[in-house]
């Protein structure tokens, strides 16, 4: 198996196509007109080594220059309760792998790095939406369901 690292700068068009193939499979949304405007914010984010946003990735045994599995996560600050007094909580929002290189444990690899990560800045808690296809790996990694009241305003 190829080793996890974290993403760069220069992997940033390939962190958006693995992206848009998680959208795709889970919200049906083929267009990728939105790229071109989120590359530079993207390409910055993946340059900051002490953020609260991280990638990482495999890179694709086949095929040079391209990705085969990413994780993609931030920590977000609560204030801090009972329990989790630190406030820190990770969350999980782009977990994709190439069509041609699924079954092969890479998703789980990148999986188990991020969560290392969220460890290591605090955060005693993560959270992330599941299809129902990747649910199984998100449950042997030892996340539960949990009823969910979230609401949601677009501005």
């Amino acid at each position: 198996m190829s080793a996890v690292r974290r993403a760069l700068p220069e992997d940033a068009e390939e962190v958006l196509r693995l992206r848009q193939i998680m959208i795709n499979s889970m919200f049906g949304d083929p267009s990728a007109a939105w790229h071109g405007e989120s590359l530079p914010t993207l390409r910055a984010k993946l340059g900051e080594e002490d953020g609260d946003f991280t990638a990482f990735v495999v890179d694709h045994p086949e095929r040079p220059g391209a990705l085969a599995s990413l994780v993609a996560g931030t920590i977000d600050y609560r204030i801090g309760k009972s329990g989790e007094p630190r406030g820190m909580v990770g969350f999980v929002f782009s977990v994709a792998t190439d069509p041609s290189a699924r079954r092969r444990g890479y998703a789980r690899a990148c999986m188990t790095t991020l969560l290392e990560w969220f460890r290591e800045r605090g955060a005693r808690r993560v959270q992330l939406t599941a299809s129902p296809e990747a649910e199984p790996l998100y449950v042997s990694l030892g996340f539960r369901p949990k009823p969910d009241p979230l609401l949601e305003l677009t501005l």
